[in-house]
């Protein structure tokens, strides 16, 4: 695939205005899930989380040194992983078995060690984040039947944002100089010479490169439309950052959309070169609705922040319940798509893929039951396979470990 015949990249803007259109056909009730879970089947549940996690912890308390031992480890405690989460999460052994068979551990470690070799300075939180993005780009090589692999510009993208977004978070940098630099970043990604204007931008510019050398830039210009796709979504959401708009002054949705969904595209680009129409609109939409996942996890610190989306401009007003049940019906809709792909064996990826999107919604919903009315987060909870409380309490006794984990995880 990656040197079939071009085709052109697709215009934003009609994807855009389809995906809203969907949005705005989409239900409002509760999406139908697989099935209910009974009160006594989440508390067995909620044990055997109780178990792993502290069976984890006290794995790495003790964690041996030797490259061989750690990977050793690290298999065991995935392999218990996968063994939960068939317990409790419904996972097949067809997708437990693609998972620990296509790679994913081996590019993880690849990449954990290029990242710390390449910017000793990064944090643990970025190189998750990172990660994350790493992991992303490694399905879509399993839905295009491309062998999983940490390619140059699998690297360079997932590093590109924790350094852009650092850049331009540190509050030591002026606002004109960030104006400037996005600018400046805007000309290197369409191919122009251009100077860094400092030590950051010699990193960020050098991620380019990395992609230039990979993809050249004639036979593949939709890899570079990709990248001044995101670029201009991002650049867009900093409408966001505006407290003191009156509805419909900032066209919030169509926002959010376009920067989740060109951040998925580019992803399909660096990694295919070429889409056709159809694979493009469906990452597209994969991106926007796991845009929606972040903006209903966020929606308590956005609220406080002042960042526009679409729950924290209602939340101290209404309840979500209506909103999250559209952005469920829509994650529906878009993995209709997933036909898009046909590699041989994908189908566990592909159900996996769907359910995931519809479990992510699911618990940041329970994350922000403030937000939701009592009946909502009640009829919710019971597709749980754990209550919304019992995740609350595992996610803080882990916050309570961070150094622990961030100290394994920056052993790889």
């Amino acid at each position: 695939m990656a040197d079939s015949i071009a085709r052109g990249f697709p215009a934003i803007d009609p994807l855009n205005r389809d995906l809203l259109g969907a949005w705005w056909h989409s239900d409002t009730s509760l999406v139908p899930f697989q099935r209910p879970y009974t009160r006594q089947e989440q508390r067995a549940n909620e044990r055997q989380m109780r178990e792993m996690i502290e069976q984890s912890l006290q794995a790495l308390r003790a964690a041996p040194n030797t490259e061989a031992e750690q990977d050793a480890l690290l298999r065991q405690m995935l392999l218990d992983f996968a063994s939960f989460g068939q317990r409790t999460i419904g996972l097949t052994e067809a997708q437990v078995e693609y998972l620990m068979t296509s790679g994913l551990l081996e590019v993880g470690r690849e990449f954990c060690r290029a990242a710390r070799s390449d910017a000793p300075d990064i944090g643990a939180a970025e190189i998750l984040q990172a990660l994350r993005n790493v992991w992303t780009m490694n399905g879509l090589q399993m839905f295009m039947g491309l062998p999983v692999a940490l390619t140059p510009s699998i690297f360079a993208y997932s590093m590109l944002y924790p350094y852009t977004d650092n850049y331009l978070d540190d509050e030591t940098v002026a606002p004109e100089e960030k104006r400037a630099f996005s600018e400046r970043f805007a000309r290197r990604l369409r191919g122009d010479d251009v100077s860094p204007a400092n030590p950051q931008e010699v990193r960020i510019f050098a991620m380019v490169e990395t992609i230039e050398d990979e993809h050249d830039r004639e036979r593949y210009p939709q890899v570079y439309d990709s990248l001044l796709a995101i670029h201009r979504g991002q650049t867009k959401s900093l409408r966001l950052l505006a407290s003191d708009a009156a509805p419909y002054e900032v066209d919030v949705l169509g926002i959010a959309f376009e920067k989740g969904g060109t951040s998925v595209m580019a992803d399909g680009y660096l990694v295919a070169r070429n889409l056709t129409p159809e694979q493009a609109r469906f990452l597209y939409g994969w991106g926007a609705t796991l845009q929606l996942v972040d903006d209903l996890q966020d929606v308590e610190p956005d609220r406080k922040a002042g960042l526009l989306t679409i729950f924290s401009q209602v939340a101290d007003h209404w309840p979500l319940d209506r909103l999250t049940n559209r952005a469920m019906n829509l994650g529906d809709h878009v993995m209709q798509g997933l036909d898009a792909f046909d590699a041989p064996g994908i189908e566990p990826l592909k159900e996996l893929t769907a359910q995931s999107v519809k479990l992510l919604l699911l618990y940041a919903a329970g994350g922000a039951r403030r937000y939701h009315s009592r009946r909502y987060i009640g009829a919710l909870e019971n597709y749980a396979s754990f209550r919304f409380s019992a995740v609350r309490r595992a996610m803080r006794d882990l916050e309570r470990h961070r150094a622990l984990l961030e100290a394994w995880f920056l052993s790889w």
